[in-house]
């Protein structure tokens, strides 16, 4: 992979549209799959996760197709998928290897899924537990890695209380309960991220949330829908975190998805002291989008714990890479979960920082920035974790001097327009 380098930025000006959400996509693509119908998807996610994800569904039988008008076309199987010729590559996806277990594990058909090394290594007994008591027969690399080998079929409802707050596992339940015998209930500890939700109830499933708890009745026929993917708001964050540490900065991004578990980065950015105002909001299936305005207030400091950090784990490390900017500094906890992402992300943002100069103290669980720093450029290793190669990207642009990202192109894995469109709006 090649070295990108970062220069220093003047400010953050200008207005930008981003690729679709990629929560969505995943989940989207999956369930069309075993859709009635042809399913049809405008601004679907670019990434190479997502990626992922449509070649496993196409070697299950699903057909996918990209039009010359930007539409992403997949045909699905009605609740039929076929027995795949060979291995399923889920790349670096942690989404895709989970939430696919759950989809495979209600299906008469035996199949190995794998992925890099990285994703070799993040643990999947989160989602073979629960799965396992429904009745599917999954086998793992001691028990909890990749690759995993599953014989599905014939699953049966359960009542599952998740040890773990994570929107992967609880849509991997639901999309096995939805083609399951009898009625689940799945409850969290804290309520994550309801795309999963949102987007059975888009393809027909009935379904109901009370609290922390879903309950969805299976043998659901799911049909076919044309849907518009609304702006990934975890690749804004890098954007919005940039216009916030420059005194002169104003930014729009349009169409860009605000559900209320995906939106707490607003409420955050707004705490520490940025002006946004949302100009706009429309709904897509259930998911709300709108354009928002950002630009620059001086930034105090924050704590982030509890539910808050489990609805900004994908954001908590620009958060941090940006936290020298600020008076006061940001402290993160009870964000353990960040441990057994594409890399250790604490670890990562810890060692990045203090590559730059940085004072940080490090948690189990989180970590501590104190502001009023000032950072110089650097070599930054990002560990092949495309958010520590953008979040560092965010934070170069305030440092003194040039900073090279090694393997900058691991961005590719979420993001592959990311340094373009940040040049557009980066004023040098």
């Amino acid at each position: 992979m090649a070295d990108t380098t970062v220069r220093s930025a003047r400010n953050i000006l200008g207005a930008i549209r981003l690729p679709g959400d990629k929560s969505i996509s995943h989940r989207y693509a999956m369930l069309s799959a075993i859709a009635e119908g042809t399913s049809r998807f405008r601004n679907f996610s670019t990434g190479a996760d997502c990626a992922s994800t449509v070649r496993c569904m196409q070697q299950l039988g699903a057909q996918a197709v990209r039009r010359p008008d930007g539409f992403l076309e997949i045909s699905g199987r009605a609740g039929v998928l076929l027995q795949p010729d060979d291995p399923l590559d889920c790349g670096n996806s942690g989404s895709t290897i989970r939430m696919l277990t759950g989809i495979l594990s209600a299906q008469p058909i035996s199949c190995e899924l794998f992925g890099d090394a990285s994703l070799s290594r993040r643990p999947m007994a989160r989602v073979i537990e629960p799965l396992s008591r429904m009745g599917a027969k999954i086998s793992a690399t001691d028990g909890n890695r990749p690759p995993l080998r599953i014989q599905g079929g014939g699953l049966r409802a359960i009542n599952y209380e998740s040890p773990v707050a994570s929107a992967q596992v609880k849509s991997s339940v639901l999309f096995a309960a939805v083609q399951a015998e009898g009625e689940t209930i799945f409850e969290e500890p804290i309520r994550t991220r309801d795309h999963g939700e949102l987007a059975l109830r888009a393809f027909g499933v009935e379904l109901s949330r009370q609290k922390n708890r879903v309950t969805i009745q299976g043998k659901q026929q799911l049909r076919a829908i044309e849907a518009s993917v609304p702006g990934d708001i975890s690749s804004a964050a890098f954007f919005l975190c940039a216009a916030a540490i420059f005194p002169e900065s104003n930014l729009v991004v349009e169409d860009l998805l605000l559900n209320p578990t995906r939106a707490v980065l607003l409420d955050v950015l707004r705490a520490l002291g940025a002006r946004i105002s949302v100009i706009k909001i429309e709904d897509h299936h259930g998911e709300l989008a709108g354009a928002v305005k950002i630009e620059h207030g001086p930034l105090t400091g924050l704590k982030i714990s509890g539910a808050h950090s489990a609805a900004l784990i994908d954001e908590i490390p620009v958060l941090a890479a940006i936290a020298p900017f600020t008076r006061d500094g940001i402290e993160v906890h009870d964000a353990r979960e960040l441990r057994v992402k594409e890399s250790d992300r604490i670890a990562t943002v810890a060692r990045n920082l203090r590559a730059m100069g940085a004072e940080v103290q490090e948690f189990e669980d989180g970590l501590f920035v104190p502001g009023g720093q000032t950072l110089h450029g650097a070599e930054i290793d990002p560990a092949h974790d495309h958010r520590i190669a953008m979040a560092f990207a965010i934070a170069a642009l305030r440092a003194e001097g040039d900073t090279v990202v090694r393997n900058a192109e691991c961005a590719a894995i979420s993001f592959p327009e990311f340094y373009d469109l940040l040049d557009k709006v980066a004023e040098r």
